[in-house]
Formats: C-alpha cells, structure tokens, sequence
C-alpha cells in the first residue's frame, strides 16, 4: 500500500474513531450529566487539538530532520530490514515506557509539572480533553516520540500508523465513556484507570496511574489505582 494512501485511511481512522468515542460518550457515559461543550471545549478542540498540534507538527518535523542531517544516523537503517509489524510494536512498546517514565517523573518534579499541569487543568474530562498540553511537553515528547523511527531507518509508513493510534488512543483514554474491560485493564490502557489520574476527589489516587497505551506498566512499577466501587466526580488541578 502507498504511502498516501496509508495516511489517508489513518486521517480517516482517527475521525472515525472520534465519533465512536463521542457516540458511546453519549450512550454510556461515566459522569452523568457532562455537557458535550463543557467549559473549555473549544478551546481544546481548536486551539489544542488544531491549531497547536499543526504548528508543532511542522516544528517538530524540521527539529528531526535538522538532527538527522547532521548524524546522519538514518543512513544505518537499523530497523528496516525488519516488518512493518515489528517496527511498529517496538516503537509503541519503547515510547509508551518512555512515557510511562516520564510522566511519572512530571508528577514527582515540582519544575517538571510546570509544563503538565495545564493538562490536569480541565475540569471535566473527555474525548478533546487529552489534547491540552503545554507546548514544550509535546515538543519533548513528540520528538522523543518519532525522531527514532527516522533516525533508525523506520519505514515511512510507521510514524503515520504509530501517529494515528497515538490520535486514537489519547481520545480513548481520557473519554467520558463507563467502562468495563475486565482483565484487559492489566494490560491496556483506557478510560476507567486514566480517569482517576485526573481526579482530585480521592486521595487515593494521588500520582496513580501513569500508562498511556499500556496499563502493566503502573500493574509491574506498582502505580496502578482502580476502586472497584467508587467513582471518579472532580477533575482539575489539585494534587501534582
């Protein structure tokens, strides 16, 4: 498959996964009661989720292949003789720890969280809510993100693929759906455990929860926090 033809369907992947998310947002959600444009709405999904993420996109873009011309580590192409597959698994397997790591280290670094904390400032949590983020964390991440699929020789249709689960996966996590996937939340992320990271409402879940894509992190470093009957009512910021 062509190249454009993998971006497009990945362009497609994410608006249609947006809609489904927002129809069971509508059909079962976790907060009762949450206005679809809830205060901040447009701010998350222009400014954040467009605008922002357009502008450090091109930034990005360039930072990655200034650094590529000027190692050259490209040139190796470390990863390319493996399948598309591998590549892609490695690459969400390697950052999603990273991330893990990271975002853990947000929480426990009074100067870190200066740059996460506008994150945890939206006061009720859903599909768009995961989109802001101040500008320097995505410069960090996202470059930490797909810089090593270029600089390791990654085929091009990898950071496309890897990019549109990451779209996916950041409106998953942090959508208003009431969810139960059982067993599966020992090892994939969603809604029900990333939502008590965001609350303030217990205390309990205070620097709880950090995975992103896969939950065993938090399970094997021992940060996972999922009650069994309560739920979390209060978002925004309070404990770091």
């Amino acid at each position: 498959m062509e190249l454009g033809t993998i971006q497009l369907f990945s362009g497609i992947a994410i608006v249609c996964g947006a809609l489904v998310i927002i129809a069971f947002e509508r059909v079962s959600p976790y907060n009762r009661g949450q206005a679809f444009f809830r205060e901040g709405f447009w701010l998350d999904f222009w400014w954040y989720t467009l605008f922002q993420s357009f502008l450090l996109g091109l930034l990005i873009s360039e930072l990655i292949y200034w650094i590529d011309s000027v190692s050259g580590l490209s040139r190796y192409e470390v990863v390319s003789d493996w399948p598309i597959w591998g590549q892609l698994l490695f690459f969400l397997l390697t950052h999603d720890l990273y991330i893990y790591l990271f975002h853990k280290a947000q929480h426990h670094s009074k100067f870190l969280y200066r740059f996460h904390e506008a994150h945890h400032s939206v006061k009720d949590v859903d599909w768009v809510a995961g989109s802001r983020s101040h500008p320097i964390e995505i410069l960090i991440n996202q470059t930490i993100e797909f810089a090593p699929m270029v600089l390791l020789g990654a085929h091009p249709a990898v950071p496309v693929l890897k990019g549109a689960i990451s779209g996916i996966w950041g409106m998953y996590i942090h959508s208003n759906i009431n969810m139960n996937t059982g067993i599966m939340q020992y090892i994939i992320n969603g809604p029900e455990m990333h939502r008590y990271h965001h609350a303030i409402s217990d205390v309990k879940a205070f620097r709880k929860n950090f995975a992103t894509k896969f939950a065993f992190w938090d399970w094997i470093f021992n940060t996972a926090y999922l009650p069994q009957h309560q739920k979390a009512t209060e978002y925004g910021l309070g404990y770091s």
